[in-house]
């Protein structure tokens, strides 16, 4: 090495990098010594990139189903030059979001750093995957934190414990409890990591008191339940829920809308598995609980246990007890075209279309079928299924937090490109991703493929300019794009088409009509999830408190 590089090395290493906790650094290289023990990472295009860093232990075998356990502390630089293992999960293809996660392991609490050369206090996003709390994982290709990291944030993505082995409720597992309770042990990796990032991200550049909380899809809905539990007190400052949904979720020892408790249904899989004891389940190979026969039909939820999820979300959301934090929040125009599994069947023709809907929506009827004609029932039953479940809940998130007096910004995804259009899939659930990573080319293969335009790289630009901004300082701007006002008052929201365009009262009439749904069903104790449109139950009478 030339003597006067080496000396500006030197240099470098010795007054610079401690800063931000480097403690050596090179072309390839970088050292950060964080609390948690020195971790090795790799420079890439003027970022730090640190992969698979545990953040916690996942209790395996004997031991499963246990809150995350604390990593010790290594002395040894851990390498962290490639992504950890993804939690164990039912390996699937045949659709858009398919794609090889390899290698597996139970013991997969993980997560991905991605920050900017000389980053000093630096603004934090921590990512959850979605995935229907079944499958995913922080290394997939659309979630690479490198775009959004160059743009002065610094990205976290986190891996958590998914199906039976996150969520399973269970008598005896409730026993062995201090709390008495059991399940939501995904949700717990979740804080587990956001409290990681509270005692070790400084050393990594990054502000602990500007945290801001995000996901799309199931990773919308943990984000919820993260601002409902209190466990995650104070451990973010920020939120944005892409596509969250809000179920009525099972409880844990008694039976409400419609389903068991939590408990019960733990008892039932473990019998379909053909375990008697939870020391039976334990024996059994971490992979025949993530699918299979046996588990056709089980979706994994959380479980509203008292502790960790004191209460229904909507019931803890009415009563502003959630995190006092800005938010963004929205959904697509697409949402269901890819997830056609949650249609209900459709009518034969306008006449049964409409039969069903006036007798499963009675004096709430002439209000659906005016939102969703019979004229167009394919499309209806699209925008139906949709505004139930994302729609309502961006905008009811939106009047949640805008009622204790944190700002809350709504958009709508609406851009369609000829891969995805050709295909019927316009704003199809999830296709916002790579705009808002900036990943327009980093997909898996069979998603439709977004052409490398001037028009798409704009957009993915000004979409990633609102997201940095909002994670800076709570308020979502872009240069040179337009004003994004806050949801309350006027209904404000942000369309983000060919070009982002402000907008006011969006989908009028919608947010009403389902939350007048939702209320009814609530009140009669009933799920307001399920049965939606023309599988409709005959709807409740009003109930005092719905409005």
């Amino acid at each position: 090495m030339n003597p006067i590089v080496r000396i500006a090395t030197i240099i470098a290493a010795t007054f610079l990098a401690p800063a931000i906790g480097l403690a050596a650094a090179g072309k390839v290289g970088v050292i950060v010594n964080a609390p948690a023990g020195p971790v090795k990472g790799t420079t890439q295009n003027g970022l730090h990139v640190f992969k698979g860093i545990p953040y916690a232990s996942a209790p395996t075998g004997d031991a499963r189903w246990k809150s995350p356990a604390p990593v010790p502390g290594w002395k040894d630089p851990f390498d962290a030059s490639a992504f950890g293992p993804a939690c164990v999960q039912p390996v699937t293809g045949g659709n858009i979001y398919a794609e090889t996660l390899s290698p597996m392991s139970e013991d997969c609490l993980n997560l991905n750093v991605w920050t900017p050369k000389g980053a000093r206090k630096a603004p934090v996003i921590v990512w959850i995957h979605g995935g229907t709390l079944t499958r995913g994982a922080s290394s997939q290709i659309v979630y690479d934190g490198a775009a959004l990291a160059k743009r002065g944030v610094i990205v976290v993505s986190i891996n958590y414990r998914l199906g039976m082995l996150g969520y399973l409720a269970h008598p005896e597992l409730s026993a062995e409890s201090p709390d008495g309770v059991s399940g939501n042990y995904g949700l717990l990796d979740q804080i587990a990591a956001l409290k990681w990032v509270k005692e070790n991200i400084s050393a990594f550049g990054g502000n602990p008191g500007n945290v801001t909380v995000a996901g799309q899809s199931a990773g919308a809905l943990s984000v919820l339940h993260l601002m409902t539990s209190p466990r995650a007190k104070g451990l973010f400052h920020k939120a944005i829920a892409q596509s969250a949904y809000i179920p009525s979720t099972p409880e844990l020892k008694r039976k409400r809308f419609g389903m068991p408790s939590a408990e019960e249904e733990g008892v039932h899989l473990a019998g379909k598995l053909g375990a008697k004891t939870i020391d039976a389940l334990r024996a059994m190979d971490a992979k025949a609980l993530t699918g299979g026969p046996a588990l056709a039909g089980y979706q994994p939820s959380a479980t509203i246990d008292g502790a960790v999820l004191p209460r229904q979300l909507v019931d803890v959301f009415d009563s502003g007890e959630q995190a006092a934090v800005p938010v963004i929040a929205g959904f697509n125009s697409g949402e269901i075209r890819s997830l056609k599994r949650m249609l209900p069947p459709a009518p034969a023709n306008a006449g049964d279309y409409e039969a069903a809907i006036r007798k499963g929506y009675g004096e709430l009827s002439d209000a659906y079928l005016k939102r969703y004609p019979a004229t167009a029932i394919d499309e209806s039953l699209l925008a139906a299924t949709r505004d139930a479940m994302f729609g309502w809940t961006s905008e009811r998130l939106g009047r949640s937090q805008s009622a204790i007096g944190q700002p809350a910004f709504l958009y709508f995804f609406d851009h369609g490109y000829p891969a995805a259009d050709d295909n019927g899939l316009r704003a199809f659930h999830a296709s916002e991703l790579p705009y808002v990573f900036g990943n327009l080319a980093r997909t898996p293969d069979s998603w439709p493929k977004v052409p490398d335009s001037k028009m798409e790289r704009d957009l993915s630009e000004a979409m990633m300019g609102y997201w940095v901004s909002f994670a800076r300082d709570g308020k979502p701007a872009a240069a040179g794009r337009p004003a994004w006002r806050p949801y309350l008052p006027g209904k404000a929201y942000m369309r983000f088409a060919d070009v982002p365009q402000g907008g006011a009262d969006l989908l009028p009439g919608m947010y009403e009509l389902h939350e007048q749904v939702m209320c009814r069903r609530r009140a009669a104790d009933i799920p307001w999830h399920k049965n939606l449109g023309v599988s409709a139950p005959t709807m409740p009478p009003p109930a005092e408190g719905c409005r």
